[in-house]
Protein backbone atom coordinates (compact mmCIF):
# COMPACT_ATOMS: atom_id res chain seq x y z
CA UNK A 1 0.00 0.00 0.00
CA UNK A 2 0.97 3.60 -0.52
CA UNK A 3 0.98 6.21 1.98
CA UNK A 4 -0.17 10.00 1.41
CA UNK A 5 3.17 10.61 2.98
CA UNK A 6 5.24 8.85 0.85
CA UNK A 7 8.75 10.13 -0.05
CA UNK A 8 8.43 13.08 2.32
CA UNK A 9 10.16 13.52 5.91
CA UNK A 10 8.45 14.79 9.43
CA UNK A 11 10.52 15.67 12.25
CA UNK A 12 8.39 15.41 15.84
CA UNK A 13 9.72 16.94 18.62
CA UNK A 14 8.52 15.31 22.54
CA UNK A 15 8.32 12.36 20.93
CA UNK A 16 9.51 10.40 23.40
CA UNK A 17 5.58 9.63 25.17
CA UNK A 18 2.08 10.78 24.86
CA UNK A 19 1.32 13.11 21.66
CA UNK A 20 4.61 13.27 19.96
CA UNK A 21 4.79 9.68 20.15
CA UNK A 22 1.23 9.10 18.70
CA UNK A 23 1.56 11.92 15.87
CA UNK A 24 4.98 10.22 15.14
CA UNK A 25 3.78 6.48 14.20
CA UNK A 26 1.02 8.14 12.70
CA UNK A 27 3.10 9.94 10.00
CA UNK A 28 5.10 6.93 9.98
CA UNK A 29 1.75 4.44 9.30
CA UNK A 30 1.16 7.49 6.18
CA UNK A 31 4.52 6.63 4.86
CA UNK A 32 6.79 8.94 5.66
CA UNK A 33 10.21 8.82 7.38
CA UNK A 34 10.37 9.84 10.71
CA UNK A 35 12.78 11.76 12.83
CA UNK A 36 11.74 11.50 16.76
CA UNK A 37 13.31 14.37 18.96
CA UNK A 38 13.54 14.35 22.85
CA UNK A 39 15.56 14.41 25.80
CA UNK A 40 15.40 10.57 26.56
CA UNK A 41 17.25 8.65 24.62
CA UNK A 42 15.74 4.82 26.17
CA UNK A 43 12.35 5.79 25.07
CA UNK A 44 13.10 7.38 21.64
CA UNK A 45 15.53 4.37 20.86
CA UNK A 46 12.14 1.87 21.69
CA UNK A 47 9.93 3.86 19.51
CA UNK A 48 12.07 3.65 16.64
CA UNK A 49 12.53 -0.07 16.89
CA UNK A 50 9.00 -0.38 17.27
CA UNK A 51 7.83 1.66 14.05
CA UNK A 52 10.38 0.20 12.38
CA UNK A 53 9.39 -3.38 13.02
CA UNK A 54 5.87 -1.92 11.85
CA UNK A 55 7.39 -1.28 8.28
CA UNK A 56 8.29 2.81 8.93
CA UNK A 57 11.43 4.73 8.34
CA UNK A 58 12.48 6.06 12.32
CA UNK A 59 15.57 7.98 13.65
CA UNK A 60 15.44 8.72 16.93
CA UNK A 61 17.73 12.14 17.99
CA UNK A 62 18.23 12.72 21.45
CA UNK A 63 18.52 16.11 21.86
CA UNK A 64 17.29 19.54 24.42
CA UNK A 65 15.43 21.79 22.25
CA UNK A 66 15.76 24.76 24.66
CA UNK A 67 19.56 25.05 23.98
CA UNK A 68 19.99 26.33 20.68
CA UNK A 69 22.59 24.52 19.30
CA UNK A 70 21.57 21.20 20.30
CA UNK A 71 17.94 21.83 18.47
CA UNK A 72 19.38 23.06 15.28
CA UNK A 73 22.31 20.06 15.41
CA UNK A 74 19.65 17.92 15.60
CA UNK A 75 17.36 19.54 12.93
CA UNK A 76 20.34 19.31 10.41
CA UNK A 77 21.24 15.34 11.65
CA UNK A 78 17.39 15.16 10.52
CA UNK A 79 17.93 16.21 7.18
CA UNK A 80 21.48 14.59 6.45
CA UNK A 81 20.40 11.15 7.55
CA UNK A 82 16.59 11.27 6.03
CA UNK A 83 17.77 13.19 3.12
CA UNK A 84 15.32 16.25 3.55
CA UNK A 85 11.96 17.44 5.90
CA UNK A 86 8.91 18.37 4.34
CA UNK A 87 6.60 18.11 7.83
CA UNK A 88 8.08 20.02 11.53
CA UNK A 89 5.77 19.14 13.97
CA UNK A 90 6.67 20.93 17.21
CA UNK A 91 5.17 19.41 20.40
CA UNK A 92 7.19 19.38 23.20
CA UNK A 93 6.13 21.20 25.76
CA UNK A 94 6.26 22.06 29.70
CA UNK A 95 3.57 22.43 32.10
CA UNK A 96 3.70 24.10 35.20
CA UNK A 97 0.50 24.98 37.34
CA UNK A 98 -0.88 27.39 40.36
CA UNK A 99 -0.96 30.40 41.87
CA UNK A 100 1.57 33.30 40.37
CA UNK A 101 2.40 34.25 44.43
CA UNK A 102 3.68 31.63 44.83
CA UNK A 103 5.07 30.32 41.94
CA UNK A 104 8.67 28.72 41.91
CA UNK A 105 9.99 30.69 39.25
CA UNK A 106 12.29 27.49 37.86
CA UNK A 107 8.84 26.34 36.85
CA UNK A 108 8.12 29.34 34.82
CA UNK A 109 11.80 29.37 33.55
CA UNK A 110 11.36 25.63 32.06
CA UNK A 111 7.81 26.79 30.60
CA UNK A 112 9.40 29.68 28.66
CA UNK A 113 12.23 27.42 27.62
CA UNK A 114 10.77 24.63 26.33
CA UNK A 115 7.01 26.20 24.88
CA UNK A 116 8.51 29.39 23.43
CA UNK A 117 12.27 29.13 23.27
CA UNK A 118 12.95 25.55 22.39
CA UNK A 119 9.95 25.90 19.52
CA UNK A 120 11.55 28.78 18.09
CA UNK A 121 15.00 27.24 17.98
CA UNK A 122 13.30 24.63 16.24
CA UNK A 123 11.58 25.86 13.30
CA UNK A 124 14.45 28.53 13.27
CA UNK A 125 16.50 25.71 11.95
CA UNK A 126 14.14 23.86 10.12
CA UNK A 127 12.61 26.77 8.08
CA UNK A 128 15.16 26.54 5.67
CA UNK A 129 14.40 22.96 5.38
CA UNK A 130 11.14 23.59 4.70
CA UNK A 131 11.28 25.94 2.27
CA UNK A 132 13.28 24.29 0.03
CA UNK A 133 11.71 21.26 0.20
CA UNK A 134 8.20 22.74 -1.02
CA UNK A 135 9.70 23.37 -3.96
CA UNK A 136 10.80 19.53 -4.71
CA UNK A 137 8.31 18.10 -2.41
CA UNK A 138 6.25 15.07 -4.34
CA UNK A 139 2.83 16.51 -2.68
CA UNK A 140 4.33 19.99 -4.09
CA UNK A 141 3.78 21.43 0.55
CA UNK A 142 5.80 21.82 3.31
CA UNK A 143 3.87 21.35 6.70
CA UNK A 144 4.69 23.43 10.47
CA UNK A 145 2.74 22.36 12.71
CA UNK A 146 2.62 23.68 16.39
CA UNK A 147 1.14 22.00 18.90
CA UNK A 148 -0.37 24.71 21.32
CA UNK A 149 -3.70 24.23 23.75
CA UNK A 150 -6.91 25.47 24.93
CA UNK A 151 -4.80 27.36 27.01
CA UNK A 152 -3.81 29.14 23.80
CA UNK A 153 -7.26 30.38 23.93
CA UNK A 154 -8.72 30.85 27.88
CA UNK A 155 -6.97 31.98 30.42
CA UNK A 156 -7.86 30.63 33.70
CA UNK A 157 -6.61 31.00 37.68
CA UNK A 158 -3.58 29.15 38.20
CA UNK A 159 -2.35 28.86 34.75
CA UNK A 160 -0.93 32.39 34.14
CA UNK A 161 2.76 31.69 32.60
CA UNK A 162 1.25 28.40 30.39
CA UNK A 163 -1.26 30.52 28.94
CA UNK A 164 1.25 33.66 28.65
CA UNK A 165 3.60 30.59 26.25
CA UNK A 166 0.60 28.63 24.41
CA UNK A 167 -0.77 32.48 23.40
CA UNK A 168 2.32 33.04 22.28
CA UNK A 169 2.74 30.23 20.20
CA UNK A 170 -0.37 31.24 18.60
CA UNK A 171 0.64 34.53 17.67
CA UNK A 172 3.70 33.47 16.50
CA UNK A 173 2.33 30.74 14.36
CA UNK A 174 -0.19 33.34 12.36
CA UNK A 175 2.37 36.19 12.03
CA UNK A 176 4.23 33.03 10.50
CA UNK A 177 1.52 31.52 8.36
CA UNK A 178 1.19 34.73 6.62
CA UNK A 179 5.24 34.92 5.85
CA UNK A 180 5.48 31.89 4.14
CA UNK A 181 2.44 30.92 3.17
CA UNK A 182 3.28 32.35 -0.68
CA UNK A 183 6.04 29.73 -0.40
CA UNK A 184 4.21 26.63 0.17
CA UNK A 185 5.01 26.13 3.39
CA UNK A 186 1.95 25.78 5.79
CA UNK A 187 1.43 26.76 9.04
CA UNK A 188 -0.80 25.05 11.31
CA UNK A 189 -1.77 25.13 15.22
CA UNK A 190 -3.68 22.34 16.55
CA UNK A 191 -5.25 23.09 20.46
CA UNK A 192 -5.74 20.06 22.55
CA UNK A 193 -7.90 20.22 25.11
CA UNK A 194 -7.47 17.36 28.54
CA UNK A 195 -5.12 14.64 27.29
CA UNK A 196 -4.27 11.89 29.06
CA UNK A 197 -0.59 12.22 29.05
CA UNK A 198 2.64 12.72 31.47
CA UNK A 199 2.27 16.32 31.04
CA UNK A 200 0.67 16.64 34.05
CA UNK A 201 2.97 14.25 36.17
CA UNK A 202 5.44 17.08 36.45
CA UNK A 203 2.86 19.22 38.54
CA UNK A 204 4.29 20.62 42.21
CA UNK A 205 2.11 18.40 45.33
CA UNK A 206 -0.77 20.20 46.31
CA UNK A 207 -1.40 21.14 42.64
CA UNK A 208 -1.39 17.92 40.95
CA UNK A 209 -4.30 16.79 42.93
CA UNK A 210 -5.96 19.93 42.35
CA UNK A 211 -5.65 19.76 38.57
CA UNK A 212 -6.93 16.34 38.92
CA UNK A 213 -10.02 17.09 40.87
CA UNK A 214 -10.54 19.63 38.25
CA UNK A 215 -10.52 16.97 35.59
CA UNK A 216 -12.41 14.13 37.82
CA UNK A 217 -15.13 12.23 35.65
CA UNK A 218 -13.99 13.76 32.20
CA UNK A 219 -13.52 11.28 29.76
CA UNK A 220 -10.06 12.57 28.90
CA UNK A 221 -9.33 12.58 25.13
CA UNK A 222 -6.42 9.97 23.93
CA UNK A 223 -2.82 10.89 22.34
CA UNK A 224 -3.98 9.41 18.87
CA UNK A 225 -7.15 11.77 19.07
CA UNK A 226 -4.67 14.65 18.61
CA UNK A 227 -2.61 12.61 16.27
CA UNK A 228 -5.46 12.31 14.05
CA UNK A 229 -5.70 16.02 13.53
CA UNK A 230 -2.14 16.38 13.04
CA UNK A 231 -2.02 13.85 10.21
CA UNK A 232 -5.29 15.50 8.92
CA UNK A 233 -3.76 19.19 8.52
CA UNK A 234 -0.22 17.58 6.82
CA UNK A 235 -2.15 14.93 4.30
CA UNK A 236 -4.96 17.71 3.04
CA UNK A 237 -4.19 18.85 -0.75
CA UNK A 238 -1.55 21.72 -1.51
CA UNK A 239 -4.89 23.96 -2.11
CA UNK A 240 -6.07 23.62 1.17
CA UNK A 241 -4.67 24.97 4.58
CA UNK A 242 -5.85 23.92 7.44
CA UNK A 243 -4.90 26.65 9.67
CA UNK A 244 -6.18 25.72 12.75
CA UNK A 245 -7.79 22.72 15.12
CA UNK A 246 -9.09 22.90 18.63
CA UNK A 247 -9.61 19.33 20.32
CA UNK A 248 -11.66 19.42 23.46
CA UNK A 249 -12.74 16.55 25.00
CA UNK A 250 -16.70 16.37 24.87
CA UNK A 251 -17.44 17.20 28.44
CA UNK A 252 -15.01 19.96 28.52
CA UNK A 253 -15.96 23.28 29.34
CA UNK A 254 -12.91 25.58 29.27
Amino acid sequence: MTGRLDGTVALVTGASSGIGEATARSLGAEGAAVGLLARRRGRLAALADSMRADGATALAVEADIADPKQAAAAVERVVAELGRLDTLVNNAGFMGVGPVADAPLDEWDRMLAVNVQGLLHVTHAALPHLLRAAQDSPRQVADLVNISSTGGRVARPGTAVYNLTKFGVNGFSEALRQEVMGRRVRVSVVEPGTVATELGTHLRDGVREAVAQQVEGLELLRPEDIADAVTYVVTRDRRVAVNEILVRASEQTW
